[in-house]
């Protein structure tokens, strides 16, 4: 779905007057979030889609990992899992069995058990999970509001849509498609750590919106970004397909969605627009950080085994987002 369609959707839903309710729907964050006493809320995200891969074990992998992704960015920690499926009959069981396996796996890797879940017949595979967490009330990370001067830390490179659209096609060599497998298997779980021991001001990870779509959530009408494209982290080899324009039908929903908010400094491609764009699955977090403490969590992230990319800074330009190169 596409920002402005959620957007129209969401207007329609009635208004949150609950005073333990958090986190909701009248902000565009990563998990709902619910109080439950003066130490401790409730995190609650659910996400599926269709295969990325064509391997049902990484599928369930990267699936469970997507999924676990909106409750490490709002700082939790994950209690549980449950498991949400649509799979046609046509299809061996076996099939299914493996997908949930590697689900299954990535939870564990996680440290958490998957509880149960709900399946039904659907004429497309899809795989995911709803994710419960758990967090101190005054310790939430949200994506709203950073403040200006704060430096904006990426902690995954670009590239997955591209990459898995072409992946589709049969055109991505076999190395090149075992690295954006690695990407997207990979548990935000230490970034996370790092931003919550150094305090950030806020964070999100980057999904289907892709990194200008996410980036504006963190923006809204407030503030302003500047971002610099040679800063900006990619996948070995993804240049190439998008050059070759191989992009998914959501790079471009997207970018026509954010141009109004966009000034491209200097001569930028199409395919460059439309990378910064680019639908993520289980991309990294997003992280705006003051300039006291951004040296500490690079740091961190960097101890931790975490690409920690400078890629901008939040400006006092309302809802608008300057790229350079």
């Amino acid at each position: 779905m596409s920002p402005e369609t959620l957007a129209q959707v969401l207007r329609y839903l009635p208004e949150i007057n609950d005073p333990n309710a958090l986190v909701g729907t009248n902000t565009a964050d990563d998990a709902a979030v619910y109080r439950i006493s003066d130490e401790q809320a409730i995190v609650l995200t659910v996400d599926y889609f269709t295969p990325v891969v064509d391997d049902p074990y990484y599928f369930g992998v990267i699936a469970a990992a997507n999924s676990l992704s909106d409750v490490y960015a709002m700082g939790a920690k994950p209690l549980f899992a449950l498991n949400v499926v649509g799979f046609p009959k046509k299809l061996p069981p076996e099939i299914l069995a493996t997908i949930l396996k590697g689900g299954a796996d990535k939870a564990r890797e996680a440290g958490i058990p998957v509880l149960g879940g709900h399946t039904v017949d659907d004429a497309e595979p899809k795989y995911g999970m709803v994710v419960c967490g758990l967090v101190h009330p005054e310790k939430i990370v949200k994506n709203h509001p950073p403040h200006p001067g704060d430096y904006l830390i990426l902690t995954k490179p670009l590239g997955i849509g591209v990459l898995t659209t072409g992946m589709k096609r049969g055109i991505v060599p076999e190395n090149t498609a075992k690295k954006a497998i690695e990407v997207m298997e990979t548990l935000n779980d230490r970034a996370a750590e790092a931003m919550i021991e150094v305090g950030v001001s806020a964070a999100t990870d980057i999904t289907g919106f892709g990194l200008l779509g996410h980036l504006k959530e963190m923006l809204q009408e407030e503030f302003g970004a500047e971002i610099y494209l040679t800063k900006i982290p990619v996948i070995e080899g993804a240049w190439e397909f998008a050059g070759m324009r191989v992009f998914p039908g959501g790079a471009k929903n997207n970018l026509n969605y954010l141009l109004p908010h966009l000034d491209f400094v200097g001569e930028f491609a199409e395919e460059e627009k439309l990378f910064l764009a680019d639908p993520q699955t289980s991309g990294g977090l997003l992280i705006a950080v003051s300039q006291g403490k951004k040296e500490e969590l690079v740091k961190k992230l960097q101890q931790k085994g975490v690409l920690a990319a400078e890629i901008g800074v939040i400006t006092e330009n309302k809802g608008k987002i300057v790229v350079k190169r």
